[in-house]
């Protein structure tokens, strides 16, 4: 199974008040952090840009693997950001492993058991759940890559992703990091440090 990976990091942070891509996690910013953590585990890895894009783009790793997509719409929301990322992604690719920038306290094993789960089952979606509490990385197969990209700019991803809810293999885990959104000064400094990714 051919699988990317695509890490979003557009957005303004605006609730942050600096950005969430370059906030330390573990010795490295968050961006930098998730990268390393995906790049074993994906034959290539697209991520997202728009503000500061060039103060953003060196926090990632000089890698061969990795592509940039810069979306100049991203104050028009999330959508056109996983819009402009899948527009990157090379037909041949089996499933595509989606992940947020402010979620950096995912566990490598929790991505290992997501991917493994995809290429079991053949669910057109693998969604993370903790405690019921759905949480991000997902992974997509291509029937949902293509229907997200046909979405209209102004829906949101949620229009297409809960229409395969019953479809969907739900995994549960009792990795936090899969519901921990960092998007307030607050959520950062409560950020506990789990157990080191391997």
């Amino acid at each position: 199974m051919s699988t990317a990976g695509l890490i979003l990091a557009a957005g303004r942070s605006s609730r942050m008040g600096s950005d969430k891509a370059l906030l330390d996690f573990r010795g490295r910013p968050f961006l930098s952090h998730l990268a390393y953590l995906l790049l074993p585990r994906v034959d290539s890895l697209v991520v997202v840009l728009g503000h500061h894009e060039q103060r953003v783009r060196e926090a990632l790793p000089a890698s061969s693997r990795v592509r940039v997509a810069v979306n100049r719409d991203y104050d028009r929301g999330m959508l056109t950001s996983l819009q402009c990322g899948l527009s990157q992604i090379g037909q041949q690719v089996d499933a595509l492993l989606w992940m947020l920038v402010d979620h950096p306290a995912v566990r490598g094993h929790t991505l290992d058991r997501l991917l493994a789960a995809a290429a079991d089952s053949r669910a057109p979606l693998v969604i993370p759940r903790h405690g019921g509490e759905r949480g991000h990385p997902v992974v997509l197969s291509k029937r949902v890559m293509r229907d997200l990209l046909d979405l209209d700019p102004s829906c949101s991803p949620q229009d297409v992703v809960r229409g395969y809810y019953r479809e969907a293999h739900f995994l549960d885990t009792a990795d936090k990091g899969v519901v921990l959104d960092i998007d307030r000064p607050e959520d950062y400094r409560g950020l506990a440090t789990p157990a080191r990714a391997q």
